[in-house]
């Protein structure tokens, strides 16, 4: 089974728009509002594909009461943490004409200290069958950057694998502690190393002590660094880039990575041309947490390198990242933070 955890929900509302004019009224068909975050699209990817997923999150107020009606009509296996702070809300615009998605997250409310700790003893209770925990999406505004590490130990004392996706200081604090793999996107790479080479950025992560990083490169496909072997660089793109919505690619590829992890999977190169196809496909589906069936096609197309450029001295230090800031999004794969 593999064990999801989002430490910052968020009941994700979506519409698809003609045409977006900046300053004007627009009149659109019904948008889709369901349960959101990093970590529960991740699981849906999982759980579409017929694995076991078990989606572990947080829940407060109106908002958390909705969300937590949408999961259970989704079917999704899920264990819900009621905590004080309503959930926050996330807006996704997707223009027609121009093909690009704009999305608008809340930053959501530190829950307290109490209540992360009912979290973090949920997560080591179901613990027991897991084979891969995956930690996935921002902090809530004003969190400790200590939740993932100790999601990371809490895995290790077990002997599970660990994947984070997150940014800022926690993307280095789950590198010190020794995550399995970490999946940033190039802003957040740069961000939170600020080391403004993301090649080298990524190797800061691993010398830090996380084992593997998959770089999402956005339409340029993804690249993966192994602690084995620094100067090896693996990158995995398709011929042409895909139209689609991308806010949900980088999801996917943490599935991907996670369902090939529980089975075994250590090859980097084979975790990268999975991640990879699973994250297009997801381009190719209307909302974050879905996949094409087209992805095995996908990974055949898959065009893969492997070079060993040279490895200068990393100028961030990785000691003092800058603040997490979010950033606007664009058209890479990889570029909603939930």
């Amino acid at each position: 089974m593999i064990v999801t955890v989002t430490p910052n929900p968020a009941v994700d509302m979506t519409w698809r728009v003609p045409r977006i004019e900046l300053g004007d009224s627009h009149r659109v068909p019904s948008g889709v509002v369901r349960a959101g975050g990093k970590g529960l699209n991740v699981a849906r990817v999982v759980h579409g594909e017929g694995r076991a997923v078990l989606a572990i999150t947080t829940v407060g107020g109106p908002t958390g009461a909705e969300l937590a009606a949408e999961l259970t009509e989704s079917g999704l296996p899920h264990r819900l943490v009621p905590v004080a702070a309503p959930t926050r809300r996330s807006i996704a615009l997707y223009d027609d004409a121009h093909d690009e998605t704009t999305i608008f997250n809340e930053l959501g409310e530190n829950p307290g200290a109490e209540e992360w700790q009912t979290l973090t003893g949920a997560v080591a209770a179901s613990l027991t069958d897991a084979r891969c925990l995956v930690g996935s999406g921002s902090l809530p505004h004003g969190a400790s950057t200590d939740f993932y590490p100790t999601l990371v130990r809490l895995a290790s004392e077990r002997g599970i694998p660990s994947i984070v996706d997150t940014s800022g200081p926690g993307l280095i604090e789950a590198a010190r502690a020794g995550a399995s793999l970490l999946k940033p996107n190039r802003h957040e790479l740069v961000d939170a190393t600020g080391d403004d080479d993301p090649i080298r950025a990524a190797r800061t992560l691993l010398s830090l002590g996380a084992g593997l990083v998959l770089l999402s490169l956005g339409v340029d496909g993804m690249v993966a660094i192994s602690t084995d072997d620094q100067s090896r660089v693996i990158r995995a793109r398709l011929p042409h880039p895909l139209h689609g919505n991308p806010t949900g690619a980088g999801d996917a590829a943490v599935a991907a990575s996670a369902v090939a992890i529980a089975d075994g999977v250590t090859d980097p190169e084979q975790l990268l041309r999975a991640a990879t196809a699973w994250s297009a496909a997801a381009v190719l589906m209307p909302l974050a947490g879905e996949i094409s069936p087209t992805h095995p096609e996908l990974a055949e197309r898959l065009v893969v390198e492997h070079d060993t450029p040279p490895m200068p001295p990393a100028t961030g230090s990785g000691a003092a990242p800058r603040p997490d800031q979010p950033s606007p999004a664009t058209k890479s794969p990889a570029t909603k933070e939930s």
